[in-house]
This record gives structure tokens, sequence and C-alpha cells, in this order.
């Protein structure tokens, strides 16, 4: 077997290991569910983006590469897409909707690939159109730099905020002790630009000599969650932390998340990263996990469907293979439960229009949730 293969499974087994543990006593497992969880779409490897088409129709990525398109229990492969680059964690990422999609009918990619001059890859942005089952009308509007073998660390979510800015994110590359803190520098970032790729004049370096303009905020590991809070209309991330140190953050204009001079989190062979959990002019974490869950996908429960959910906060666990509801108060995590335990490795989660909840799994497929 070659070593690209064996990568993503290395992965997760030294996550297991190296976390020493598999149980969270800081977590709960409610004794009966509230919702039964219903396959509605199956045989899907690696679904790592979804999003909601009107009439019922949901686009959901394929990380080796393929766009897919379900409707009434039928599959369509979306032709005409990007040239993707499929390294270890990297591939076709995440899809998003423009905000008046039924008028102007843009999505959004984020994804892994090679343009540029050196061998490698590093995380692009695209907006396109889908007609007739093939994407059209691609625009290319962001792409990380320099390209590089590695494997690990691309982010990459999308989401836009009530003002039509679209906010992505781009892991530290595995360069962490050069991108995150370097603001001359892609990699360990989350970025704002309008819809159509131009950089706001109010971005916070955007008056600073040889800073990448398209910089909101720095300071992260590798951000695989990234959503609007529909209450406060402010955008809330999750990143990986290395053994130990997810963290979930409030994304504010300029600020430094502290990645990798403070941490809460270790080397994955048990030895120190940093003595700093704190930092002046380095902001805390709302939230951290230790152990990492390796969390990936997040949403906001604002539906009706779901009432005694209401303000929480949804997360999978791609390490503990189970869907967190952490429960907040005054932007704090005050409650811990465990949902759907065992079935396997959350991928995403997202509230749809229909108000619904769907979660991907690995080797599965997508569920809804539907309350009992």
């Amino acid at each position: 077997m070659k070593k690209r293969a064996l990568y993503p499974y290395f992965f997760v087994v030294l996550l297991f290991d190296a976390c020493g543990q598999t149980t969270d006593k800081n977590i709960t497992t409610p004794l009966t569910n509230s919702f039964t969880a219903s396959l509605v779409v199956d045989g899907l490897q690696n679904p790592w983006g979804m999003v909601f088409l009107p009439n019922g129709k949901i686009l959901t990525t394929e990380k080796a590469g393929k766009l897919l398109l379900f409707q009434n229990g039928s599959k369509t492969e979306i032709t005409n897409l990007p040239n993707i680059y499929v390294r270890g964690q990297g591939g076709f990422l995440d899809v998003e909707l423009h905000p008046n999609y039924n008028e102007n009918g843009w999505i959004y990619f984020s994804y892994s690939s090679s343009e540029g001059n050196e061998s490698g890859g590093n995380t692009a942005i695209m907006r396109a159109k889908l007609v007739a089952n093939q994407l059209t009308n691609k625009e290319l509007l962001y792409k990380g730099v320099p390209n590089t073998r590695k494997g690990q660390h691309w982010g990459s979510r999308l989401e836009f905020d009530d003002k039509g800015y679209l906010y992505f994110s781009i892991g530290d590359r595995g360069n962490r002790d050069v991108n995150p803190q370097d603001i001359t520098r892609d990699g360990g970032k989350i970025y704002r630009i309008h819809d159509d790729g131009r950089i706001p004049d109010d971005n916070p370096f955007i008056d600073r000599r040889g800073a990448k303009k398209a910089i909101y905020s720095y300071g992260h590991r590798n951000p695989q969650g990234l959503v609007k809070n529909p209450f406060t209309g402010e955008i809330w991330n999750h990143e990986h932390g290395p053994r130990g140190g997810d963290e979930i953050n409030i994304v504010e204009k300029g600020k430094n998340y502290g990645w990798p001079i403070i941490t809460y989190g270790i080397n994955y062979s048990g030895t120190k990263i940093t003595d700093q959990t704190a930092k002046s002019g380095m902001e805390q974490p709302v939230y951290q996990w230790t152990p990492s869950i390796a969390p990936s996908g997040m949403t906001f429960v604002n539906s009706e469907n779901y009432p005694d959910w209401q303000g929480s906060l949804l997360v999978g666990s791609l390490a503990f293979q189970y869907l967190e509801r952490l429960e907040l108060k005054n932007g704090k995590v005050v409650r811990r439960e465990k949902l759907m335990d065992g079935l396997g490795r959350v991928r995403n989660v997202r509230q749809a229009p229909d108000g619904f909840i769907y979660v991907a799994v690995e080797g599965k497929g997508i569920y809804r949730l539907d309350p009992k």
C-alpha cells in the first residue's frame, strides 16, 4: 500500500493513541434520544461539504474529487469541476450558496489546487453556476500560496455574514512555525472577501505593507468549522488543536488567536509546544477540548423543530465518532451532550432551510435528525 493511501488512517490512529483517552468525563450521553437518525443519502465515502438547493435537492462534495446532486432518491454526478489536487487531508472540500442564490445562482467551493509554479498545492476558492448538471461560469476568487506537497491542514470552510461578505479558512499547511503568525503569508488564517473576490476596503491589514490583504484574523491552526451565529451575526469557527487544545473561537477583525505561541495542546509525541496558554494581545477560545475530539462541521440550532436545542451549537467529532451538542449561555459553553454515539466519523452538520438538522458521516452518507 502506498504511503499516500495510508496517511488518513495513520492520522486517525495517531490521534486516538496520542490523546491517551477515549472517554470524556465532561460530556453526558442522554438515556433516550429525542430524535431518529434517518439515512436520506447513502453510499458516500467522505462527504466534506453539503448545501441545500431549492426543491429538496442536496449538493455534496466528496473529498476524492466529486460533486454529487441528490433529489428524490436519485444521484447525479456534476461535471466540469476545477482541477482538484487530492493529497492527505486535501481534495474537494466545502460548498456554500450565495445568500441571494435564488436570484444569481452562484455556488462557492473550496478545494485543494495545484495551480501555480511550485509543486504540490494549496487551498483555492472558486464560484460557479450549475447548469444542466455541469459547472459553468467558473471564477477563481482566491488561491493560497506557495504550493507545498504537505498533505495536512488545508482548512477550509466557507460562510457568508449578514452583510454579504464571504469568509473562508486556510489551515497552516503543516508549517506552524512560519505561516500562522506572519500576515505576509497564506496559511493559518481566516479571510474575508466580497462575493466576487474583491478585497473589502476595511479589511484589517489593507494598508499594511506586504500583508495579504484578504486576511481577517490570524494565528489559527486548522479551522474546519465556520458558521454565522444567527442570533448575533458573529462568525464563529472551530479548529483542530494538536494533542488536545481543539478550539471554538469568535472571529474578530484583525485579532490574533495565538497558534502556535499559545495553545492548550501538546505535540503528538507528548512533548511541549509552548509553556504558554495565554498571552497579551492574543485571544482566548470560547471553549477548548482536551482531549481532542477532532472537530469537523458546525451549525447553530434556531429551528422550531428542536425546541430543547434552541441556541445550541452542534459539532461533529471525527476522532470519537459522535455529534456533540454544546449548550451556550452568555456566549459560554455550560453543558455538553453526546449524540449519535458510535455511528461513525461525523464530517459535517448543517441546519437546512426546512428546519431539519442534516449530519454527514464518512463511509455512510447523510442523515436527517427527525424529532420524535
